[in-house]
Order: C-alpha cells, then structure tokens, then sequence
C-alpha cells in the first residue's frame, strides 16, 4: 500500500492494521544522540489509549511500546528506529456480521473501489488504531523539538457547537477532564450533550486546536512544502478530519486588510516581531517567529447504534445497526494525534532548513566562508 510514509529528512512509515498481531511504525532520520527511552513514548501513548472513560472505545488495550532498534544505551544510534504496540483485545467476531456490508461514513466502499478487496475488521489501516504508530513517531520529534525550547501542544476548542471560551481559557485545565478541555464550564456542558447524544445512539464531532509555541522565524520551504501546506498535508491525513485553518482561517475572509495584518514591531533586543497573530505564525508559508495556531474540524464518529441505510457489496440495499465498542466522540483522542503530527511535520522542516544559508553548513562542516559583503 503506498501512502504510508510521510516526511523528507525526518522520515516515518506506519504499518500494521486494528486486528492484525500488532501496530508500529519505523523512523528514519532522527538525529544520533537524543536521550529516548521507551517511557517517552508510552507518556503521549496513554494519551490516546482507549478505555479511559465512557466517552471512548471499551477495547482493553494496554497499547504498550517496545523500541526494537535504533537506540542503544539510552540514547539514538542515527540508525532507524522500530517501534511495535502489541494487540491484545481484537474481537474481530464483531465485525463478521458486517464483512459485505458498506458502513456508512467509513473507508469500506472506498477501500473496496481501490483494492477490489478490505479488512473489515474495524476497518484495517483505515482504523483509528493505525495512529498509534503516528503517536509513537511523534513522541520522538517532539522529544527532539523540545531540546530546542519548541513546544508542541493541542486542546480540544470545541465539542459539537460548545466551545471553550477565551475569557475562561487556561490551558493546566484541559488535565482536569475527560475531553481535554482548556475550560472547566465547556467541559462541563460538552459532557452533558455528550451524553445527551450516546442516549439518542448517535455520536458527536467537535475542533482540536494546536499551539506551536518557540519556533524560530524562518522555517518552512517555498513553494509547494510550505509550513502551513505541510501541517495541512499532515494533519487531514488523520482519519475523521475533515477541515483545517491556520490563524484567523475561514475568518480572514470576512476581515479587511487593515483588520488582517499583523503589524511588525521591535523587540526589546531589536529584532523584528508582530504585534497580532492574525496569520497564526506563518507568512508565506514561512514561520515568522509568534506562535504557530491551527485549528482541524473532526466529523462525528461514523460508528452509530442507530439505524442507517447501505448497500451490500452484492449490490442489495438494506438497513444497518452498528454495535461494538465504538466512540461516541473521537475528537479527545484525536488531540494527541494532532499535536504527533504537528510535531513530525515541524520537525522534518527544521532538518530541512539546516541547508538554507551556506553560512549554517560551514558551521558544521568548517573551512573559508565569505558572506555577501566579502567579509
């Protein structure tokens, strides 16, 4: 199957499917002599795990990495890494009653279009699970962009038509409730609707936001491997996301130019910066120096108790009532997958940029450098 590698220089490949013997990904490109340890990685797994509470799948996973190479004594050999996740709780029984049948809102009739031939249990590659090995990959860029001061972090802004409110946003508080919410009084609410929903048999959608704080201006590569084209790319690859802005977004359409610029100023070391954050970070697809902000809309899970019409894959219409363990909402999980994937793609382009100035590879490679001024 092509399409599951992403990256240039700081290159990842997923593999493996929701029932088969395991999950993993390899990374290749990651720099010699960064401290990892399984531990990193599990921190940003158990993020996404399921079970851990009633607004997720009921699968027991324990979802537990192990590195089978590319790190020795600690710390990265330069060599490509191996990590593997483990099924243990595949009831592949539950999808055997569906296995001709087309879901509604999910990849069976367009796996089968392409391939002539799918998985059906829980979907295969086009399963939620398959972001395990992205979690994974991205626990390891992010440990690398954070020897660099550059934090990577995602929320969820809103579930359903309930969002967080900026008056009340204070980002500790989205570990203090099940839907990772940066707002006490929107967690609350969303939770209720929640539940509303999950008693209707139907599910929810929702926004995750994500804040790309410390990286430097300067990153990103004109013109078609642009920062915002790139975490673009990277981030409607994950299933369910079906919309993605960058600052003011969809919002800009509706300003003035006058309201949209960002003004430059300077700092108090003299150097340039802008006084708003209209443009999230990115001009011209380069990063400018403010924080980085991107919003993904996330569609309602297609997994639903109620009754919906399909077609067999014989071509016979018929009714359809899903059951499992499904999530009635999968924007909370999805967070950590968002902020893996904002991390990979930042992370690939800082490698990238290392050739930008002739000046950057005489200071790794030596020897005479005259600037543009002959000095």
């Amino acid at each position: 199957m092509a399409g599951s590698v992403y990256g240039e220089r700081f290159r990842v490949m997923t593999w493996g499917e929701s029932h088969g013997k395991g999950i993993g990904v390899v990374v290749d490109g990651c720099p010699a002599g960064l401290s990892l340890e399984e531990a990193d990685i599990q921190a940003l797994l158990d993020r996404r795990r399921p079970g851990q509470s009633r607004f997720t799948t009921q699968r027991d996973e324990a979802d537990a990495v192990e590195i089978l190479s590319g790190v020795f004594e600690g710390r990265t050999t330069g060599t490509p890494i191996s990590l593997e996740v483990r099924n243990k709780d595949q009831r592949s029984r539950d999808y055997s009653a569906i296995k001709d049948i087309y879901r509604p809102g999910h990849a069976d009739f367009t796996y089968d279009a392409k391939y002539g031939f799918r998985d059906y249990r829980g979907g295969g590659r086009s399963s939620g699970r398959e972001t395990i090995g992205r979690v994974a990959a991205g626990a390891i860029a992010q440990k690398l962009l954070g020897t660099l001061g550059i934090g990577v972090r995602a929320y969820t802004k809103a579930v359903g038509g309930i969002a967080v409110d900026p008056a009340r946003f204070d980002l500790e508080k989205m570990w203090e409730n099940r839907l990772y919410m940066p707002d006490p009084k929107a967690a609350e609410e969303a939770e209720a609707f929640l539940a509303e929903a999950m008693a209707r048999k139907d599910s929810v959608g929702g926004v995750a936001e994500c804040v790309i704080t410390g990286l430097p201006a300067g990153i990103g590569e004109p013109v078609f491997d642009k920062l915002d084209a790139c975490l673009a790319k990277a981030v409607l690859s994950i299933g369910g996301v079906k919309g993605f802005e960058v600052g003011d977004g969809f919002r800009a359409a509706k300003a003035l130019g006058s309201e949209n610029n960002d003004p430059f100023r300077l700092d108090k070391a003299g150097r340039a910066e802008t006084g708003t954050n209209h443009a999230g970070g990115i001009l011209g697809g380069i990063s400018d120096g403010a924080p980085v902000v991107f919003r993904a809309a996330i569609k309602p899970t297609p997994s639903i108790a109620s009754v919906q019409q399909t077609v067999t894959r014989d071509g016979k219409e018929q009714e359809l009532e899903i059951k499992g363990r499904h999530d009635p909402i999968i924007v909370p999980r999805a967070v950590v997958v968002v902020e893996a994937m904002a991390a990979l793609t930042v992370a690939d382009l800082l490698l990238t940029g290392m050739m930008s100035r002739m000046e950057w590879v005489h200071k790794i490679y030596g020897g005479p450098y005259e600037d543009r001024d002959g000095k």
